[in-house]
C-alpha cells in the first residue's frame, strides 16, 4: 500500500460546527440624572455668597482688629491667601463629609465617584484643590460641563467624578447577551 491510499483512507468527513449565535436582549435601568451646567452655575454663585460670608465673618474682623489694610491688596497678601485657604478648604471640607456644598444642597445635587461609592482624600483634593484652580483661572474649562455626557468638568475628569441631582433618575437601555436559562453548568463548550 502506498502513502497516498493510506492518506485517503484517513480522510474523514466531519460536518462543520456552527457555534450557537448568542441571542441579545434589552435591558433596562435607571440611573441618576447628571447635573447640568446651569444647575451647577448657580449652586456655585451660591457657594460663592456662602464663602464671602465666611470671610467676612472670620477673616475682616482680624484684620480690622490688628489695623491691616483688606481692600485693594495685590494678591499675595496676607488677608488674599487668607481667603483663598478659606475658599478652598470649603470645597473640600464640605465635598469630603457631606458630599456636596451649602449650594449644592439648596440645588438638590450632589457629588459621586465613578469608581467607588466612597470619595477618598486624594480624589477630594485632585477635585477640589488642582481641579477647581484649572476651572477658576482658565474660565473656558468650566464650560466643558455643558457637552460632555456625564456633564464632567475637567476637576470631575481629574477626579472620576460626576455631580448628579439627588432625585431625579434617567432610564437608560442596556443590549447584553442573554444567560442561559438554570446554572450554565450543564455546558461543555469553552466559548
Amino acid at each position: 500500500m502506498t502513502d497516498h491510499e493510506t492518506n485517503k483512507a484517513a480522510e474523514v468527513q466531519v460536518a462543520p460546527h456552527r457555534p450557537e449565535t448568542p441571542s441579545y436582549e434589552e435591558v433596562l435601568f435607571y440611573e441618576r440624572k447628571p447635573a447640568g451646567f446651569w444647575v451647577r452655575f448657580w449652586a456655585y454663585l451660591i457657594d460663592l455668597l456662602v464663602i464671602a460670608a465666611l470671610t467676612s465673618i472670620l477673616i475682616k474682623p482680624l484684620f480690622a482688629l490688628l489695623g491691616l489694610e483688606t481692600s485693594g491688596i495685590p494678591w499675595y497678601a496676607p488677608y488674599a491667601i487668607l481667603s483663598v485657604v478659606v475658599f478652598y478648604s470649603y470645597f473640600v471640607v464640605m465635598t469630603k463629609f457631606l458630599r456636596q456644598t451649602v449650594g449644592k444642597m439648596i440645588m438638590g445635587i450632589r457629588v459621586v465617584s465613578l469608581k467607588s461609592d466612597d470619595i477618598s482624600w486624594v480624589t477630594i483634593l485632585f477635585r477640589e484643590w488642582i481641579g477647581r484652580f484649572l476651572s477658576v483661572t482658565i474660565l473656558p474649562l468650566y464650560w466643558i460641563v455643558g457637552f460632555t455626557p456625564l456633564k464632567q468638568g475637567i476637576h470631575d475628569y481629574i477626579a472620576d467624578t460626576t455631580v448628579v441631582h439627588e432625585e431625579s433618575f434617567r432610564k437608560n437601555k442596556l443590549v447584553q447577551k442573554k444567560r442561559p436559562e438554570g446554572s450554565g453548568l450543564h455546558e461543555t463548550r469553552a466559548f
